[in-house]
């Protein structure tokens, strides 16, 4: 199987750099095109009418921080190379999967945070549903990776 567009879900956490680092690696060797996806997470925004913080301006904050992450990661790792960058708002597990299908991407990789037990059970996972959920393949790049 041939992969010629690898798309590499990011957050702003350690697991997206060992899986940023494995995506851009992967992508070098095979020649592939690069997309980062940065879902922005509509269930942290954060509104205070007390202090004036709006719904649209937390929103906002919480997209110039998916911009700047996928900046610093691409400039990490994308050797110059052109670097796509998608920045949905949703929820990730969903927004990961389409933005796969509709950017056609051969590959997903992803970070895992690794949890267990009923903490699984209470946050979810999103590597698992991106696995469940998937047309394409999916790297998911454990915590012990360096």
């Amino acid at each position: 199987m041939q992969f010629g567009k690898i798309l590499i879900a990011i957050d702003d956490s350690a697991h997206s750099l060992r899986a940023a680092k494995a995506g851009f690696a992967l992508a070098r060797s095979t020649g592939a095109e690069v997309a980062l996806v940065f879902v922005v997470n509509k269930s942290k925004e954060v509104i205070n009418a007390d202090i004036g913080i709006t719904a649209a301006e937390s929103r906002s904050i919480l997209l110039l921080e998916a911009e700047k992450t996928i900046e610093q990661f691409a400039r990490m790792y994308g050797d110059a190379g052109k670097v796509y960058r998608f920045t949905p708002e949703g929820l990730p597990e969903k927004e990961i999967v389409n933005m796969a299908r509709e950017w056609e991407a051969d590959l997903i990789v992803l970070g895992t945070h690794a949890r267990s037990g009923l903490q699984r059970i209470l946050t979810g996972s999103v590597a698992e549903y991106v696995i469940r959920h998937s047309r394409v393949p999916v790297l998911v790049v454990p915590p012990g990776m360096k």
